[in-house]
């Protein structure tokens, strides 16, 4: 194991209501014959803040989102503070770490900021960790990124890059208390395979805005696992394009939304390359007044992406009354030359069938509540493939049930 490296400290920039059950669920499956922007449902990408207007709340891609506990992220108020957040690399033997300035050609590779937030972090940080597997290099022990908050405001940059047949599993770990806005390029060579296990553990005052882009080469395979428990406010966007044909990605996550605090997920999967597939689940437990939990999938099978092959799904659990979820997947197809495409959304209380043959089992009510809940993540909780991280998390997901019942 190499030794940890830390990078230098991020920060130092240079400049609907809900049904009567407190949730909404909609989609849409739309079919259109020409596209002019990557998806109806985000601005067009730049690296430009001036190319994004200060969002207001009545636009699609904020209209979930309470502006006002960004804490400026999302109109430029928001300065950046020296030490505010540190982050820790541990990296087995081959793979290279290193910390570079702004005009690194492979900063940005993966993908373009789609939101004024996304664009401001790209603006604003001086210097970003790139962490890189050769080519053809199959590691045995995983990538721990460790990113602590220590207060204050800062803008992050992280890159992942795999080389031709790599094989490598990271872990992104956040944890601490920070207002961030970070971006995150995973880069995959042909026939790559790569695991990313990202934890949002924050402290309860913590803001967290994040985008993940994915490029995934011809015959690669991408596996995302969004964990999210921590925060005030944490906004994840992940984002899949292509770069050959027969690429995979699977986009799985699981968040456990407390009283007061909003986590949003927006996932965006761009089919732009023919005979691709991809598979998104999303599963969530909410608790208390004024816990709000926001899903979109978009997935966008472009015209010339025949042989495409993918499916969405949300699944949410409310635990307790006050609690409201808006969900939302939606389709947009421009070829009708595919294998399948699909989503499902749902939103609902226990289930009392369940919960009834436990109980007539001589299991007590709150265990049987503990158990259908453990069951309800069990599948998510079983991609991470790390025995540590998933008792760490199982742990988690006992105590929040605790505090439930």
């Amino acid at each position: 194991m190499a030794e940890a490296q830390n990078s230098p400290t991020l920060g130092s920039a240079r400049a609907g209501g809900p049904t009567p059950a407190g949730s909404t669920t909609t989609g849409s499956i739309a079919v259109a014959a020409e596209s002019t922007v990557a998806t109806r449902m985000s601005a067009p990408p730049s690296y430009d803040v001036a190319d994004f207007p200060v969002p207001h709340g009545r636009e699609e891609e904020w209209r979930f989102t309470p502006l006002e506990r960004l804490r400026g992220l999302h109109d430029g108020t928001a300065v950046a503070t020296g030490g505010a957040v540190k982050v820790a690399i541990e990296a087995p033997e081959g793979v290279t770490v290193e910390t570079v300035g702004r005009d690194d050609s492979r900063l940005g590779k993966a993908g373009t900021p789609v939101d004024r937030v996304a664009a401001q972090a790209y603006s604003s940080f001086e210097q970003a960790s790139v962490v890189t597997v050769a080519k053809e290099a199959v590691l045995t022990e995983p990538i721990r990124i460790a990113v602590h908050g220590e207060g204050g405001v800062a803008y992050g940059h992280q890159v992942v890059e795999l080389g031709a047949f790599a094989e490598a599993v990271v872990v992104i770990d956040h944890t601490g208390d920070a207002v961030l806005a970070a971006n995150v390029d995973y880069v995959l060579g042909d026939g790559a395979k790569l695991t990313v296990v990202s934890v949002q553990d924050w402290d309860e005052t913590a803001v967290h805005v994040g985008q993940h882009n994915a490029l995934v080469g011809r015959d690669a395979s991408f596996k995302s696992i969004v964990v999210t428990f921590g925060g005030d406010l944490v906004r994840l966007h992940p984002r899949v394009s292509y770069a050959g044909t027969g690429g995979e990605a699977e986009l799985f996550g699981l968040y456990f939304t407390d009283k007061g605090q909003h986590q949003e997920h927006r996932l965006f999967v761009d089919h732009n390359t023919p005979h691709c597939k991809s598979n998104a689940v999303y599963k969530g437990a909410l608790q208390g007044d004024g816990a709000h939990a926001v899903w979109i999938g978009d997935v966008l099978i472009q015209a010339r992406a025949e042989g495409t092959d993918t499916y969405e799904m949300n699944r949410n659990l409310v635990l307790t009354d006050g609690a409201r979820v808006d969900s939302v997947p939606n389709l947009e197809i421009e070829t009708g030359e595919i294998v399948g495409a699909g989503h499902a959304s749902a939103t609902g209380r226990f289930d009392d069938e369940q919960l009834f043959y436990l109980m007539s089992r001589g299991i007590p009510a709150e265990e049987a509540r503990r158990l259908v809940v453990r069951g309800f993540f069990a599948e998510l909780v079983q991609q991470i493939g790390l025995p540590d991280v998933e008792a760490r998390l199982l742990d988690k997901i006992e105590t929040e049930l605790k505090a439930s019942v």
